[in-house]
């Protein structure tokens, strides 16, 4: 049988779809990793890898290396059950934040974490939620936090806010004239947003649907910065969350809000993660802690 160490060749052979990007990720020689992957096709007889450029897997190989992901998330759970059992509420929890969520909300809840639970650590991965999702399932990640709805199968998802939404502007903007401002009133206006990538994306588009705006796809933002400067420019409006309003690393500085009539919007910010993970209650106690910091904040 194969060791877990090819398994985590080929899988990283899957992710990369290169020999010497996929060597580098698991910390070996290209050399090693080539013959490693060899010496697992012997084993099972079978074609694993199709060489190429880009580098494939057969079916096979795809099969096996689905297998495998999980075979090596069992193996990251067996070692964070001896670690629980030993430290109790400690260790390392690797953590998932959404851009837009982490740099305006967790330097607050990690200094009530630390306080907290001195004994827990945070190695804390910024990223788009889409891929993430899949670092969670692979058991790169422990954790998540990132907007809602999401669903998956053995996924732990659990709501733990809400917060405004804020359509803003350049503050000579036209409409800012007027007493009172109403959705339709934006139609045709345009709207910046971030990638596709981003669950606000869909969202912003959502909304852009129901005002009649124009989403300004060659725009995209990489951040919520990026779209309150180009906001601030009269590039475009954008929607942005109440946490990072109110941040101080955010702000309102260049931007106004359009205070309107029938404006509803919000979105929902969660903790996820593998269920029946070693480390399931101390998720939900930073999930709990994450939530009443941001209710405070929002209060």
């Amino acid at each position: 049988m194969p060791s877990i160490r090819q398994l985590q060749y080929l899988v990283a052979i899957e992710d990369t779809e290169h020999f010497g990007r996929a060597a580098e990720s698991v910390n070996v020689s290209q050399p090693t990793l080539s013959q490693q992957v060899k010496e697992m096709e012997l084993r099972l007889g079978a074609k694993l890898v199709e060489r190429g450029r880009p580098v494939r897997l057969t079916p096979i190989g795809r099969e096996i290396a689905t297998r495998a992901r999980r075979v090596m998330r069992d193996v990251a759970e067996i070692k964070a059950v001896a670690e629980r059992g030993r430290d109790g509420m400690a260790g390392t929890i690797r953590l998932g934040v959404s851009p837009t969520i982490g740099p305006y909300l967790m330097p607050r809840a990690v200094v009530r974490l630390h306080r907290d639970f001195p004994a827990l650590k945070l190695y804390i991965r910024e990223g788009i939620p889409t891929d993430q999702y899949a670092d969670l399932h692979n058991g790169r990640l422990d954790m998540m936090l990132a907007p809602l709805p999401h669903s998956g199968r053995d996924l732990r998802v659990e709501p733990l806010f809400t917060e405004p939404m804020h359509l803003v502007g350049a503050p000579d903007h036209p409409l800012f004239k007027r007493t009172k401002i109403k959705m339709q009133d934006f139609h045709g206006e345009p709207v910046l947003s971030l990638d596709l990538r981003h669950p606000s994306h869909r969202q912003t588009e959502h909304i852009c649907e129901k005002m009649g705006a124009e989403l300004l796809r060659d725009y995209e933002g990489t951040s919520l910065d990026s779209l309150r400067q180009m906001a601030g420019s009269g590039l475009g409006l954008a929607i942005l969350p109440e946490l990072y309003l109110r941040n101080e690393t955010g702000g309102e500085d260049m931007v106004k809000r359009f205070e309107i009539e029938d404006w509803t919007e919000s979105r929902t910010i969660g903790a996820v993660w593998r269920e029946g993970a070693a480390f399931s209650d101390s998720f939900a106690a930073i999930a709990d802690l994450v939530a009443a910091e941001a209710k405070e904040i929002l209060a």
